[in-house]
C-alpha cells in the first residue's frame, strides 16, 4: 500500500501549523491544529505544557518575545500507528530570531505525535530540542 498521499497530508499539517507561528502569529489558526489534551516538552520550559490552552500560551510567549527572521524544516519522516489513526513525525529545523536584542540561530529536531479525529490531523504531543553539537 502506497502511503505517499497520507504522509504528505501529515507533513502539510505540521508545516501549516508551523507557519501560524513562524510567519506571523495567528493564535486562532494555530489552536485549530492542537488537540485539547495535547502535551509539549520544551528545552526552555520547566515541566511540560498540558492542554491546548497551555500549549498555545507557550508558543504565544515565544512569538511575543522573539522576532523570527528565518525558519526551515527538512528531512521529514512519518510513521503511522494504531491502524493509521496516529502518526509520529520527526524532522530537523533551523530557526534564526532576535530576542532581547540578541540574534540567535539554532538547529534542532522536532518530534510530533498526531491523532486523526473528525477527518483532521491534530497535534497531541510535541518534543523538540537543539541539535547536539560535536562531542
Amino acid at each position: 500500500m502506497d502511503d505517499t498521499a497520507r504522509i504528505n497530508r501529515v507533513i502539510a499539517t505540521v508545516r501549516d501549523m508551523n507557519r501560524c507561528w513562524t510567519q506571523s502569529w495567528d493564535e486562532q489558526a494555530f489552536g485549530r491544529y492542537i488537540h485539547p489534551d495535547a502535551v509539549a516538552i520544551s528545552p526552555i520550559t520547566p515541566g511540560r505544557l498540558e492542554g491546548r490552552e497551555s500549549y498555545v500560551a507557550g508558543w504565544r510567549g515565544f512569538v511575543e518575545a522573539a522576532n523570527i527572521h528565518e525558519w526551515n524544516e527538512t528531512d521529514h519522516r512519518v510513521r503511522f500507528f494504531c491502524r493509521g489513526t496516529c502518526a509520529v513525525v520527526t524532522y530537523f529545523f533551523m530557526i534564526r530570531f532576535t530576542m532581547s536584542g540578541q540574534e540567535i540561530a539554532m538547529r534542532g529536531r522536532d518530534m510530533f505525535t498526531l491523532v486523526k479525529q473528525g477527518g483532521r490531523w491534530l497535534v497531541v504531543a510535541d518534543q523538540f530540542s537543539p541539535e547536539p553539537g560535536p562531542v
